[in-house]
C-alpha cells in the first residue's frame, strides 16, 4: 500500500510496482487533470509537483516531475499537487489567472504541465526572502524548458509567467492547513511492497517493489531477488514500460539507501552517492565547476533533473550520456557495492562495450568520486543536439587542460557519440601534449581523432557528420584558447563555451 496525501487530502492506495503517478492519477484516483503525451518524460503534459521532506529543509519544496515516468511507490510520505489542487473555488491560482489573461493556451492538452511549471516556479519565488529579485530569462527557460507546445508559440506563456506576481495572491486550499506539513513528515517510510493491485492478481502475484534503506540491506535484495531491476529517478528506467510495454515484477528502489543519497567530502575530492539527484549536485558544481555546472541546464529538463540521478547517467552506460565524458576528463573513479562488499575502479575502466559495464552480478554503483579542482586546470564541454532545451546529445566533446609557458599540459579529451561506450581520445590527447595550441598542433590532433573513432550513424547524426562535428568542436577549443582575454572574468568565459 502506498500513503501520501494528494492536494492535501491524505490517500492510500494498492499498485503494482509498474505503475505510475500518471496511471495512479487518471485510474483509481479519477483525477484526469493531469494529460499524458509523449510517455517519456519529453512534453511536459504530465507535470505534476510533489514535496517530499526526504532533504531536512524546514519547509517543504514543491519540485517538478514527470508523472508519466514516475514510480506511483515513490509517493510514499509525500504530497502530490496536480491541477485539480492549484484553485480555491472560483478563485484561480495565480499561475492559472496569468495563463487565462496571456491567451497562454490554445488547445489546452499541454497546459496542465504548463500551469503546475508555473505553480512550482511561483512557490520558488514566495519561498525567496525579500528583497526577491524578478524572474529573469534563465530561470524561465529553467523553469519552462520541459513543457512542449505546439499551439501558442510560447510568447504569452512567457508573458503569463512575468505577470503571476500582478495577479492576486490566491492560495490553494491546502495551504491554510498548518497541519499539513506535519502529517506529512509523520508518514512512514515504504516498508517493502507486494503487489495488491487486484486487476493483476494473476500474472503479477509475487510481484514486489523494496525499499531497503541500507547499502547492506540493498546488496541483501538483489542477491534474494538477482532478476529485480533497480530503480532511482526512473527518468530512463519507466521508458522500458511507457514504450517497450515491458511488465516489471520487481523493483529495487535506491532512494532510501542512506549511503546513496549522501555527498561526503574527503580532503582531495567528494564522493557522490548514486542516487543524488542532479539538483542535489548542482551546488556543488557551481562553486567548483562552473562549465560542468552549466552542462546541467542542457541536460533533460527542471522536471528530469529534479529527479535524474548521478549514477543512473553512469550505470545505464548509454554512450551518448551528458555526464561521463566530463567525469572521464576529470579522471573520476567509481564505488560499486556488492555481496563480497566493495571496490574502487577508474570511471574509465567501468564502459565495456555498448551497454555492457564492469559490474558484476550482485553488483551496483554505490558512488562516484569527483576530484577536488586544481589550480590552473581549465574546462569546456560542449553539446550538440538537435533542441537546445529537453534534447538528448548527438554528440558532446569534453575538454580539460592546463596552460603552462605557452604549451598545452595536463590534456584530457573525451567524447559521448562517437562510439558504443563514452571515452577518452588517448591519440589526441596525445597530439596536443606539450605542444603550442597553435592551428598546426590543433591540425594534428584533428588528424588523430579521424584515424582514431569510427562514429556511429543514426537518427540524430550521420557518421560523417559526427566526425566532422568533433574535429569542430576542436577547432572551437583553438579558437577559445586564441581569443582568451586574461581580464574576463572565468565564469562569463564558461557560460560563453555553452552558445549552441
Amino acid at each position: 500500500m502506498i500513503e501520501f496525501f494528494l492536494n492535501g487530502q491524505r490517500q492510500r492506495v494498492a499498485a503494482a510496482p509498474d505503475t505510475s503517478v500518471l496511471e495512479l492519477l487518471r485510474g483509481p484516483l479519477s483525477h484526469c487533470g493531469t494529460k499524458e503525451g509523449c510517455a517519456s518524460g519529453d512534453c511536459g503534459a504530465c507535470t505534476v509537483a510533489i514535496a517530499s521532506p526526504e532533504d531536512d529543509r524546514q519547509l517543504l519544496a514543491y519540485r517538478t516531475a514527470n508523472a508519466c515516468i514516475t514510480p506511483a511507490h515513490q509517493l510514499q510520505g509525500a504530497h502530490l499537487i496536480t491541477v485539480e489542487g492549484l484553485a480555491r473555488g472560483d478563485a484561480l491560482h495565480p499561475s492559472q489567472a496569468s495563463m487565462v489573461a496571456c491567451h497562454g493556451s490554445q488547445c489546452g492538452f499541454c497546459t496542465p504541465g504548463i500551469v503546475m511549471s508555473l505553480f512550482a516556479l511561483h512557490e520558488q519565488q514566495r519561498a525567496t526572502p525579500a528583497p526577491r529579485q524578478p524572474l529573469d530569462d534563465h530561470r524561465l527557460e529553467a523553469a519552462l524548458g520541459g513543457n512542449l507546445c505546439r499551439c501558442t508559440g510560447y510568447r504569452p506563456i512567457r508573458d503569463a509567467a512575468l505577470s503571476m506576481d500582478e495577479r492576486a495572491d490566491t492560495r490553494p486550499p491546502w495551504a491554510d492547513d498548518p497541519e499539513l506539513e506535519r502529517e506529512i513528515r509523520h508518514l512512514a517510510p515504504l516498508v517493502d511492497s507486494k503487489s495488491q493491485d487486484s486487476k493483476n492478481q494473476d500474472s503479477k502475484s509475487q510481484a514486489h517493489y523494496l525499499t531497503p534503506a541500507t547499502l547492506a540491506d540493498l546488496t541483501a535484495a538483489m542477491q534474494r531477488h538477482p532478476q529485480a531491476r533497480l530503480v532511482a529517478g526512473a527518468t530512463d528506467l519507466w521508458l522500458d514500460v511507457t514504450q517497450r510495454l515491458e511488465p516489471f515484477e520487481t523493483l529495487i528502489d535506491l532512494r532510501q539507501v542512506r549511503e546513496l543519497r549522501q555527498i561526503e567530502e574527503t580532503a582531495d575530492g567528494w564522493w557522490i552517492g548514486a542516487a543524488v539527484t542532479y539538483r542535489e549536485w548542482e551546488p556543488l558544481l557551481a562553486e567548483h565547476y562552473p562549465a560542468f555546472a552549466h552542462l546541467l541546464t542542457r541536460l533533460g529538463s527542471a522536471q528530469i533533473r529534479n529527479r535524474g540521478t548521478v549514477g543512473g547517467n553512469i550505470a545505464n552506460a548509454s554512450p551518448i550520456g551528458d555526464t561521463p565524458p566530463v567525469l572521464l576528463t576529470l579522471d573520476a573513479r567509481l564505488r560499486l557495492a556488492g555481496p563480497e562488499g566493495t571496490r574502487e575502479l577508474p570511471l574509465a575502466s567501468f564502459f565495456l562495450d555498448y551497454k555492457q559495464t564492469a559490474l558484476e552480478p550482485g553488483e551496483c554503483v554505490a558512488a562516484i568520486y569527483l576530484p577536488k579542482p586544481k589550480a590552473g586546470l581549465e574546462q569546456r564541454v560542449w553539446k550538440l543536439s538537435k533542441r537546445r532545451e529537453d534534447d538528448i546529445s548527438t554528440l558532446l566533446g569534453a575538454f580539460r587542460w592546463r596552460l603552462q609557458d605557452g604549451v598545452l599540459t595536463d590534456v584530457r579529451v573525451a567524447y559521448g557519440g562517437m562510439a558504443a561506450i563514452p571515452l577518452r581520445v588517448a591519440a589526441v590527447e596525445t597530439a596536443l601534449e606539450g605542444r603550442k595550441p597553435d592551428a598546426e598542433t590543433f591540425d594534428a590532433a584533428k588528424q588523430a581523432l579521424r584515424e582514431s573513432l569510427t562514429p556511429m550513424s543514426d537518427a540524430r547524426g550521420s557518421r560523417d557528420y559526427r566526425l566532422t562535428a568533433a574535429a569542430n568542436l576542436l577547432e572551437r577549443w583553438r579558437l577559445t584558447l586564441a581569443n582568451t582575454d586574461s581580464t574576463t572574468p572565468t565564469q562569463e568565459v564558461a557560460l560563453d563555451a555553452y552558445a549552441h
